[in-house]
């Protein structure tokens, strides 16, 4: 089988692979559709939050096939349609264990879950990204259609908080510098873009939410300055969540508006637990997260699909696909 790896030294190629075995509690999958995180760049650099040991399969954005279930597997079979969970107790599926960027690949029952009819298999692979972006809506405590939310970063988490805000009833501005990802946005529901690096910033904020600065904020583009900023543009006793991931980066930071906007903040990391109610409100909200793909290989040609999220900063997300069957 054919198999995209990262061998160490920032190099990625596709190499042909044995088709692994299975253990008894294991289901053997084909690839159907596999996205490429910032995570994976990572990655590929040689930078991760966890151990991890060169050469390995990366993946962890992904949808496939069942072709083989193990002796003891009793809820999945043959032809089922998955998507599955990356972090795996102490080890993270696509990085720590090879992941799924592979013509067939291995997971444990327990990590799976059924892809809803409704969804297509690029909707599949959307649905890690998305988990992220829906979770952060769920600790903005109570979000719904009497707030204004701000999300400073559209990026595919960025997006899929514009998603899930717009669909749960917020007014949703986003701050996005990109035209390109500024029409997605809109696509999504967001009602009005303002372009973060302008100096009238707060003024044009203001000038939407009548004064009063947003009840929610997201931050998720991961840039200390727009982490700060997310205290400028926040109202009294707003909420803020940071989704986007900076370690060890600086920016100066007015921390006295915590105190007098009496304000609420918390960070997250990933989208523990919710990946059933993701899913459920994916199928039934009928959100359509394709547009944020916006290239697509072969699997074969994985390499090459490295290559244009290196060399392409415009794109949104690169999806990797695979037809292979035993």
């Amino acid at each position: 089988m054919k198999a995209l790896q990262f061998i160490g030294g920032d190099k990625a190629q596709v190499n042909e692979l044995p088709i692994p075995e299975i253990a008894e509690d294991e289901v053997l999958l084909a690839a159907r559709s596999v996205g490429i995180c910032h995570s994976d760049i990572e990655l590929l650099a040689g930078r991760y939050i966890i151990p991890f040991e060169f050469p390995v399969i990366p993946g962890h954005e992904w949808s496939a096939e069942v072709v083989r279930t193990g002796r003891s597997v009793k809820s999945l079979g043959v032809g089922d349609r998955v998507v599955g969970e990356c972090v795996i107790g102490q080890d993270h599926f696509g990085f720590s264990i090879s992941g799924a960027a592979a013509e067939f690949f291995v997971a444990k029952e327990s990590w799976l879950h059924r892809l809803p009819d409704n969804l297509s298999w690029t909707q599949g692979a959307l649905v890690e990204p998305f988990s992220c972006g829906y979770y952060a809506t769920l600790r903005a405590d109570n979000l719904d259609a009497s707030d204004v939310a701000i999300v400073l970063g559209a990026g595919p988490i960025g997006l899929g908080v514009v998603a899930a805000s717009a669909r749960k009833g917020a007014r949703v501005i986003v701050a996005e510098p990109s035209a390109h990802r500024a029409e997605v946005a809109l696509w999504l529901g967001a009602e009005h873009v303002v372009d973060p690096t302008a100096p009238d910033l707060l003024e044009r904020v203001a000038e939407l939410t009548g004064g009063a600065g947003a009840s929610v904020v997201f931050e998720a583009s991961g840039r200390p300055e727009a982490m700060a900023v997310a205290l400028e543009v926040a109202g009294f006793r707003a909420r803020i969540v940071y989704v986007g991931i900076d370690v060890g980066s600086k920016a100066p930071a007015q921390l006295g508006l915590f105190q007098s906007k009496e304000l609420q903040a918390r960070g997250i990391i990933g989208s523990p637990g919710v990946w059933p109610q993701t899913l459920q409100f994916l199928s039934r909200s009928a959100v359509d997260l394709s547009p944020l793909v916006t290239a697509t290989f072969p699997l074969a040609e994985g390499d090459d699909a490295i290559a244009t999220v290196l060399d392409d900063p415009a794109q949104i997300k690169v999806h990797m696909t695979s037809t292979a069957t035993l």
